[in-house]
């Protein structure tokens, strides 16, 4: 008995062994025997291009999984400063990868991808009949906006400031997304977000543009990082965004060219 019980436990170390190798392979170590995965940082505002950039860079890398981690661009730079394992940042203003790159965090200079601008976003019919930046000062209104750090938070003062209108938002949200989905709930009658997240959000709410969103175009740059497990990838990544393929995919849910 006692043999074979130490032979079970040889063959179960062995195969632990085995294990422990494959495993930090599928956590993409880089080995080459087994899958790898592939880290992007993106500001939630690219949750949808970068969704089919996923799938197109999965189709075309046999084994490889991009991961996106997808918030607002001020909470990715401060993880990537605190040391999460990241491969690309891609952030929707200059600001916060700037911070990145000035702790030493970015491989070579990151490169402007993208533009992006404010609409008032509000539910279909325009219920309150807004029709302009002024009316969101309207004391009847509930109306959402970004906190001051994230990108459109930054963008929402800078109209602010040049049209000398005042918010009093109900709330400040960490991300561009959460404001969408207020006014897709019916929880506020008007967010300030991006052009493209009303796009992407169909026909769940309506777009009210105001030309004082021209003095505050967000530029969205991208960087492969300097601690990338997956510095070949990561390379092929921001090549594949700023590539052709990269750009339609961004141009079809409204984002500009650089």
């Amino acid at each position: 008995m006692r043999l074979v019980l130490a032979g079970v436990l040889s063959v179960v170390l062995v195969v632990s062994a085995c294990g422990g190798s494959d495993g930090s392979s599928d956590e993409g170590s880089g080995g080459g025997d087994g899958n790898r995965t592939l880290n992007v940082f993106a500001a939630a505002s690219l949750t949808e291009a970068f969704g089919e950039l996923e799938k197109q860079f999965e189709a075309e890398h046999d084994g490889v999984d991009v991961r996106l981690n997808l918030a607002g661009s001020s909470q990715l730079a401060s993880q990537i400063n605190e040391g999460a394992p990241a491969d690309v940042f891609a952030s929707a203003n200059e600001k916060n990868m700037d911070k990145v790159v000035e702790a030493g965090g970015v491989e070579g200079q990151p490169e402007t991808f993208a533009t992006n601008k404010l609409t008032i976003a509000v539910p279909p019919g325009n219920p309150k009949g807004i029709t302009s930046f002024a009316d969101l000062a309207g004391d009847d209104l509930t109306v959402v906006v970004c906190a001051s750090q994230v990108p459109c938070g930054s963008a929402t003062e800078e109209v602010e400031q040049a049209t000398g209108v005042t918010l009093s938002p109900a709330s400040e949200e960490q991300d561009v997304k959460a404001v969408l989905t207020k006014v897709e709930l019916g929880e506020a009658d008007a967010g300030l977000v991006y052009v493209t997240d009303v796009t992407s959000a169909g026909d769940k709410v309506e777009s009210v543009e105001f030309p004082e969103a021209e003095q505050a175009i967000n530029d969205y740059p991208i960087a492969v990082l300097a601690e990338a497990g997956q510095s070949e990838l990561a390379q092929q990544f921001y090549d594949l965004v700023l590539g052709r393929s990269g750009q339609e995919e961004l141009s079809k849910v409204g984002f500009g060219t650089p």
